[in-house]
């Protein structure tokens, strides 16, 4: 299965049938103090690398006492060649599972992690992660308090003999790569806070960035800002947010009303500010350019080439045709990007629109933001069959346009099309049974969109057929 050779009926298998489920079960099970505990385990997320690993997260339901609700604890599962790969983490894990003890964070489980290798399988249970040891005491109720006390004064003091006066909610759990926490005060006090940890002192970067965009959305657009970041606490390598009031974009689609016209219409006026915040205010960022992007693309899209060869060979003939049509377009000099640009990071508020996430910052083209943009509304209209696509993307392009030169346009929309290929290898769950035609349509609908800006330069050229050999596909509008 891992290396590849039974294809996605393979992996399909693993995550979802009868007997390995049952394996995973009887093993978190044995981590339980009490088995009858468990209760049904959500698969939310699955990555394969072929030759390599497959890694899936689940949300296991846990019931501590009969008759109470079931509360969701996640769980990261390995497959393969990497499986042992905690071993050669920055800290100890038996160190880490004692510290979880001794902070009461690790009950009802009476261990974190667990091997089987006949399966060659790792499982681990959140907070257990070796390379973010301050992950344990960050989960911690009692350590928050007294964190979020010194670097959120306001407010009533924190009772000190409430040991569980915050609630702690994993967010996002992924082993080796990022943790997001929900920190909420029992009484309701100071509201909610958000924990976004790092394994390095990247945080204090993104920390200086958001504080700086938040500040220059202010001033450029009245009706835009950008999540002030509360504060960098060096020691436990962490950057907190408030929490927000409204949707993101994302959910705010689904109205299909003015509204949301208007909604997009502000994301586009906000990115355009962004794009003139001066790269001295940002401070430091790393470069990145079309090549880059392109070659993250191709990594992405690893499995699909093992999983699904047809459209693999598409993807290899469509990312060469956007480096041949990047070389024929007109440049700019770099700008402060985003870098992750996109519906999810755009929330809808009250009275104003909120950007967030600024890990990805950097030094670009200001087309890849636009061209992120676009491609996540098309794989959003696609996946949930929706029409409306032109609209919402006129409606974005419309707020962007005071900005916006012909020359920024046409790379924007070369970056769609390579935009869209790299979300559809990340985004299209494995475990979904349509993930071969979703996979194939979109990919056509990335062809497309190259083939549209061929034809502008060459309007006697050939349309280049963008399709999966053998399959009959639309591009979605």
């Amino acid at each position: 299965m891992l290396s590849g050779r039974a294809k996605l009926e393979g992996i399909q298998w693993l995550l979802r049938s009868a007997g390995p489920r049952r394996v995973l079960r009887d093993q978190l099970k044995s981590l339980l103090s009490n088995r009858s505990m468990l209760g049904p385990c959500r698969l939310r997320r699955a990555k394969f690398k072929p030759g390599r690993k497959l890694t899936a997260y689940y949300d296991a339901l846990i019931r501590r006492r009969p008759g109470t609700a079931y509360c969701a604890r996640p769980v990261a599962v390995t497959w393969g060649a990497e499986g042992n790969a905690h071993r050669q983490g920055e800290y100890d894990r038996a160190a880490m599972e004692a510290e979880a003890h001794r902070r009461g964070v690790a009950a009802p489980f009476g261990r974190l992690t667990v091997d089987l290798m006949p399966w060659n399988m790792h499982i681990s249970v959140s907070p257990i992660d070796t390379h973010f040891v301050q992950l344990v005491r960050l989960t911690d109720p009692r350590y928050v308090r007294d964190m979020l006390a010194a670097v959120c004064p306001t407010g009533p003091a924190p009772d000190r003999s409430q040991a569980g006066a915050h609630a702690v909610t994993s967010i996002r759990y992924r082993p080796g790569q990022r943790h997001v926490l929900r920190y909420e005060r029992s009484d309701g006090a100071n509201g909610v806070v958000f924990a976004k940890l790092y394994s390095d002192s990247d945080g204090a970067r993104v920390f200086r960035v958001a504080r700086q965009a938040a500040e220059w959305l202010a001033q450029q657009v009245g009706f835009a800002t950008a999540v002030r970041a509360l504060a960098y606490i060096a020691e436990d390598r962490v950057v907190l947010y408030p929490g927000l009031c409204g949707v993101p974009l994302s959910k705010a689609l689904w109205r299909r009303a003015h509204s949301t016209a208007h909604w997009l219409e502000r994301a586009g006026t906000a990115l355009c500010a962004l794009h003139r915040l001066p790269p001295a205010v940002a401070g430091p960022l790393p470069t990145h350019d079309f090549e880059a992007e392109v070659g993250q693309t191709a990594r992405a899209g690893a499995h699909i080439r093992v999983l699904l060869p047809p459209a693999g060979a598409v993807i290899d003939a469509l990312l060469e045709r956007a480096r041949e049509m990047h070389h024929r377009l007109p440049q700019e000099p770099s700008t402060f990007t985003h870098g992750d640009f996109k519906p999810e990071h755009v929330w809808c508020g009250p009275s104003a629109l909120t950007v967030l996430d600024f890990d990805s910052s950097q030094c670009g083209d200001p087309a890849l933001d636009i061209g992120k943009f676009l491609a996540h509304l098309q794989l959003w209209h696609v996946l949930n069959e929706q029409a409306g696509l032109e609209r919402a993307q006129e409606r974005f392009l419309a707020g962007y346009a005071v900005g916006m030169a012909d020359e920024r346009l046409l790379r924007a929309r070369l970056y769609q099309a390579v935009e869209l290929v790299k979300i559809t290898a990340r985004r299209v769950p494995l475990f979904d049974s349509h993930w071969v035609s979703h996979t194939e349509r979109l990919i056509t609908c990335a062809g497309s969109v190259i083939n549209d800006l061929e034809l502008m330069f060459d309007p006697l050229a050939t349309r280049r057929p963008a399709l999966i050999p053998g399959k009959e596909h639309t591009a979605h509008a």
